[in-house]
Order: structure tokens, then sequence, then C-alpha cells
């Protein structure tokens, strides 16, 4: 099997100077320090975790003999960019949910599923609709639109929350990860040069039976291990009695698969168009934006839902002031997030990381993998693992056949999942979305990703021998 050298690697990604000139030792004890103060703050000392981030990252930056000013700086900036790439999503979903909810449109998809689905099946249904949704949505925006009808059936039907949910999760996950159009397997097929179709076609081969070990078959093992209850004002409620109707099943799914045909509108024309300059793409880049895409969903739905259920401006304006307030708390915590992420990035870990990979030798596809891990585990953050790790291994591609190269991407992506912990935004947003306490989280979404991360590789290296 093919190995990477040392020359190879040398012409990786260009380096940005970090913030601290402290060495890889005092960088490595920085990160456990940093971690260590974040988890004991919240588990042991019951502090916010807006609050822990916060402390987090300063005691980070401080061990790593970074200048306070860039420390703060960075964690603003951190935080800014979650807050601005993320927030608005949250906000527009959160809005989207409390429509389908008060409507009465929630109430009509989880009876339709419920009556359609058996105890026994609707793990695998929820999989396979996250699955479909989660093809040309970003994450984030996944877990807004499902969030209701995940909370939903599991509150009807009896559920676990962990047995419905981890396969909605998985679902969304793996589609992330592993298949373009999303922005960490496009990133890399361009810095490899891979065949997009190819890495498309074997992103879903090895996705699939990914996406059944860890949603789920997993899930019903979680859903033993996690007993919670998420917190009151995110859990839809049943409309008040006075509706005189609700919408129709097609109209609310209509409704919510807008901003989903929307996105894979925008995604499907980059690759088909590609020309910055034709009418169509650019007509698409703007209304399958994500912000965009879930704006008119939004909109859409004040007609579909609101007026459907025969709500005048009042009561929709009632509508999306109520569906707001809840999500504060996560706003702020997913952007402290992104902020201890960013602190992490700025003093040096990234590429600390990429400079002690130059000395492995070891199967090109497992090198690649762990690379990703590697930068994951320190950075937090799938999209900078799966960046930094394809430009590394990016020399490799020149002497590699269509298929290996599409497999390397992949191999890349599945170690962008790995064990999603403390300094992943990501991480918050689930922990806070279904009523977790931190340790909760660690033993069932954490485990979720590294199991999508293994399971993924080894189906990789399988396929690595017959293609």
């Amino acid at each position: 099997m093919l190995h990477l050298s040392a020359e190879m690697l040398a012409a990786g990604p260009d380096k940005v100077d970090p913030i601290t000139s402290a060495g890889s030792a005092q960088l490595g004890i920085a990160v456990l320090v940093g971690i260590a103060v974040l988890v004991l703050l919240i588990t042991k000392f019951k502090l916010h975790a807006f609050l822990a981030l916060t402390l987090g990252s300063l005691v980070l930056g401080a061990v790593a003999a970074a200048p306070l000013d860039k420390v703060i700086e960075s964690f603003s900036a951190g935080l800014g960019d979650t807050v601005s790439g993320v927030g608005v999503l949250i906000a527009l979903g959160a809005i989207l949910g409390k429509l389908l909810a008060d409507s009465g449109g929630a109430d009509q998809i989880v009876d339709t599923i419920l009556a359609r689905a058996s105890n026994r099946t609707m793990p695998w249904a929820m999989a396979l609709i996250a699955g479909i949704i989660g093809l040309p949505l970003f994450f984030e925006v996944g877990i807004v639109l499902l969030i209701p009808v995940v909370l939903l059936v599991a509150k009807r039907g009896n559920f676990s929350l962990m047995r419905i949910g981890i396969p909605a999760l998985a679902g969304l996950s793996v589609m992330h990860g592993l298949v373009p159009p999303h922005p960490g397997p496009l990133a890399a097929i361009d810095s490899i040069g891979a065949n997009l179709g190819v890495t498309l076609a074997f992103g879903v081969l090895v996705g699939i039976p990914t996406l059944i070990v860890a949603g789920p078959l997993f899930g019903r093992l979680a859903g033993r291990w996690v007993d919670t209850v998420p917190p009151e004002g995110l859990i839809p409620q049943r409309p008040s009695e006075d509706l005189e109707k609700r919408p129709s099943f097609g109209a609310t799914l209509a409704t919510v698969l807008l901003p989903v045909v929307l996105m894979l509108a925008k995604a499907l024309s980059d690759i088909v168009i590609d020309d910055p300059d034709n009418t169509v793409q650019r007509a698409l880049d703007v209304v399958g934006a994500p912000m965009i895409a879930l704006l008119a969903a939004v909109l859409v739905g004040m007609f579909t839902l609101g007026r459907a259920a025969g709500f005048g401006r009042d009561r929709l304006g009632k509508t999306v002031e109520k569906s707001l307030m809840p999500i504060a708390g996560i706003l702020l915590i997913v952007g402290a997030g992104g902020g201890f992420k960013q602190t992490l990035i700025d003093i040096g870990v990234g590429e600390m990381i990429l400079d002690f990979s130059k000395d492995w030798s070891i199967p090109t596809l497992l090198l690649a993998w762990l690379i990703a891990v590697a930068i994951r585990l320190a950075t937090g953050s799938a999209t900078v693992a799966t960046i930094s790790a394809a430009g590394l291994v990016a020399p490799l591609a020149a002497d590699m056949s269509t298929s290996e190269s599409a497999l390397l991407v992949l191999a890349v992506g599945a170690g962008s999942l790995f064990f999603s912990h403390v300094n992943d935004a990501g991480f918050w947003l689930v922990k806070e979305y279904f009523g977790m306490n931190v340790g909760q989280t660690v033993k069932t979404w954490s485990v979720m990703e590294t199991i999508i991360s293994v399971v993924s590789l080894l189906f990789l290296l399988l396929l690595s021998l017959v293609v």
C-alpha cells in the first residue's frame, strides 16, 4: 500500500503564524489544561457552559504564553464567526419549528410517521429521513429542522429520546463528513484533485452501512445508557384546542423540505453548470444559500402553516417572539464553543499536529485519517481538520488512480468526525437541544461520532482492496 514521504508532506498547506512562540510540549500541556479546566468548571462547579468556555479559553492562552489581548481577539473572532454563521440559522430554524408546532403541522407529520412506522422500524425511519434531509444541508440546519419532529416522535410514541435522536444525528453527521456537496468533502476534493462523481458514489456506498451501525444499532444501546428529558421550552407542545383546522401533511412536508430543495438545487447547479457568470447559477447561489433558504421556508410557512391554521397577524407575531426566547442560551454556548476552537487554532495547535505527522510512515488512507483525527481532537472543527489534512496529503494524489484519490478524500472526511468533545460547537448544540449534561453527551453524541469515523474507515480500507 502507498505511503507518504516527508518530502511529499512538506508540500502541505501554507502555515499561519501562531499568536504564541510556545514549543510543542508547552502547547500540548496548554491544550490538556484548558480542556481540564473547562470540564471541571462545568461538571464540578456547575458553572454555565458559556462562562466555562470563556474562562477555559483564557486559561488555554495563558498556559500557552500567548498575549492576553491576542487570546481575547481570537476568542471574540471565533465566537463572532460561529454566531454569524450558525446563529441566524438556529434562529430561523427555531421560528420554523415553532410554526410547525403551534399550527399543528408537526403533529400532522408525527401522526403520519407513527401511523406508518412500527416501534421496531421507527429508528430506521428517522435515520432514513435524516440522511435524505442531510444530503444538501449543513449539519446545524439539519438539526434545527429535525428537532421538532424528533422530540415529538419520542414523546408521542413513548420512545427513548436517544433511540430516536441518535439515528437522526447519525444521518446528518454521515452526510456532513462523507458526502459532497458539504463544504468539507468539497474542499478536500478540490485540494486532492479527486473526481466529484466517484467520491460522491463511494461516499454513499460507505455512508449507508456506517449509518446503519452508528444510527439505529448504536441508538438502541445509547437509549439504555442515557435517559434524558429535553428542556421544557424546546419541546413542541400540542396546539391549543381553539384551532379549527391544521395544515395538511402535504403542505407541511413541502414547507419543511423547501430549504432542502433550494440548497440541493444550488449544489447541483455548482456541479452541472459550474459557471459563475451564468444567470441561473447566480440566482440559485442566492436562493440556495442556507440563510435565504431557511428564511424562504419561514415566510412560506407563515401562509402554509400559520394561515392554514387560522392564525392572524397577532398570533403569528407571538409565535415568532416565543420561538426565539428558548434559544438565547444555546446561541451563547455554541458561540463560545467556536471561540474556544479558534483560540486552539490561533495558538498553533493545528500546525503542531501537522508537523508531528511528517515523521509518520503508515498506509496512506490510515495516515490521512489519523492526521484528520489529530486536528479534529485538537481544534474541534471537522472542516478545519478536513481542509488541513487534505492539503497535507494532496501531493500523493498525483500518482493515484481516480478511485484511490476518491478514497483518500473520504478517509480525511472520516477522520474529521472522530470524537466530538468540548471544543466543538456541535457538541454544545446537541447537548443543549437534547437536555443532556456533559457526561451524557460524551456517552451518546461523542461515541456516535467516533463510531461513524472508525466504521467508515474500516469500510474504506475494505473498499480499497477491490477498487
